[in-house]
């Protein structure tokens, strides 16, 4: 049985690269960028008003004039105009293009109009109320870098500089595998001594979060069947991610099937409570990974959480964030081994404070719905007083 800390730098030290692909532009949300976005012409790409009002050329403020005669209305997407006189003014929309020969807005709140007569109430700054022309970014300047996880407002970045695909870094092929003759499928009733499948939904769903779509496979408890169809699954997919069969049960076939299949043993057995059976392999010819989680829903979701996202965001090159939480209560860690404890949070007073949920062990599901996420406490034997900071594992 390895630390924690060794086992965590193991898990991080086998990351992959699957590579990159161009995906559409509504695709690529969430995913990691592999090319610059350049500006394809200056932003904005005229001079546009920022309010609504009147238009002039400044010169005749200059000569004294506070009255201009309305030469016509400009709303946004007409053509550029020009105005003839700096005794003349256009009406002007926000967003329109200003007009040629025509540098200062005003807007409506500080002119009168009537009579095609646009009448000054206070004097105005030259150059007021204008978006210039190329003043956010000009022509040839990277909008975005490459390596950044596309977000909806780079989404939006994408579609103002006509980038209908773009490139992102591939995503690993994930086959999430159920064990054990007592899992029943969730529109089944089970029998007394049956339960209906759980885990790998949770996993399904965590990982269509990170816009992984897994396939899903179920095996029964027979040794020959696992082997066959493991060795399927990991022709077919990058990772392979188990629930239950990595205990010492006489049922439990997984780790011995995955050496029969080549997969080298990295770990099994890590001094961490929940999650203490985790199996982790890898086949150096195919580049394939294998986590094989304990088939208890705590223990599962905990090390899915813990390990998994963690190597992945390495994999794919992203730059994570520690976080941390001050506990709101006194506790006491294990001698030996590293717990990962179910809290809720709070934010108070500028702080994020966690409290504990109290479970019912690593086989209570129903207390990973209250959760927020997983506090690390340190293996050792001293007391924790109220205020501690510990790590967060976030896992909404």
């Amino acid at each position: 049985m390895i630390s924690f800390e060794t086992a965590f730098q193991k898990v991080l030290h086998f990351t992959l690269d699957w590579g990159e692909e161009k995906v559409s532009q509504l695709q690529a949300n969430g995913r990691v960028l592999t090319e610059d976005i350049k500006a394809d012409r200056d932003f904005p790409p005229f001079d546009r008003s920022t309010k609504d009002g009147i238009a002039i050329n400044f010169s005749g403020i200059e000569k004294g004039l506070d009255i201009f005669k309305v030469e016509g209305i400009l709303s946004a997407g007409m053509p550029q105009q020009s105005l003839s006189s700096d005794t003349h003014c256009f009406e002007i929309m926000t967003g329109a293009v200003l007009p040629n020969n025509a540098d200062t807005v005003i807007m409506y709140e500080e002119i009168e109009i009537e009579a095609q007569l646009a009448n000054i109430s206070k004097r105005p700054k030259k150059g007021q109320n204008i978006h210039s022309k190329g003043s956010d970014e000009v022509k040839g300047a990277v909008l975005v870098e490459k390596g950044r996880i596309i977000s909806p407002a780079i989404i939006g970045v994408l579609a103002s500089v006509g980038k209908s695909a773009v490139r992102v870094k591939k995503l690993p092929t994930v086959c999430v595998v159920s064990t054990g003759n007592e899992l029943v499928e969730i529109s089944e009733q089970p029998l007394p001594h049956q339960i209906r499948k759980s885990n790998t939904f949770s996993l399904i769903a965590a990982l269509k979060k990170v816009n992984i779509e897994p396939t899903q496979l179920h095996l029964a408890d027979d040794r020959q069947l696992i082997e066959n169809e493991l060795q399927k699954a990991l022709s077919n997919h990058d990772v392979l991610m188990l629930s239950g069969g990595v205990s010492k049960g006489k049922f439990d076939f997984i780790p011995d099937a995955l050496e029969a299949l080549g997969v080298e043993k990295i770990f099994h057995r890590i001094a961490q409570r929940p999650g203490k059976p985790f199996w982790f392999g890898i086949t150096e010819k195919q580049k394939k990974v294998v986590f094989s989680f304990p088939g208890n829903p705590v223990s599962t979701f905990a090390n899915y959480h813990v390990y998994f996202l963690p190597w992945l965001a390495k994999s794919l090159r992203i730059e994570t964030t520690k976080q941390s939480v001050f506990l709101d209560e006194t506790i006491t860690p294990h001698p030996t081994l590293t717990l990962f404890l179910q809290v809720k949070t709070k934010f108070e007073k500028g702080c994020v404070i966690a409290k504990l949920i109290q479970g019912n062990g690593s086989g209570d599901l129903i207390s990973l719905a209250k959760a927020d996420g997983f506090i690390r406490i340190p293996a050792g034997e001293t007391e924790f007083k109220k205020g501690s900071l510990f790590s967060f594992i976030p896992c909404t």
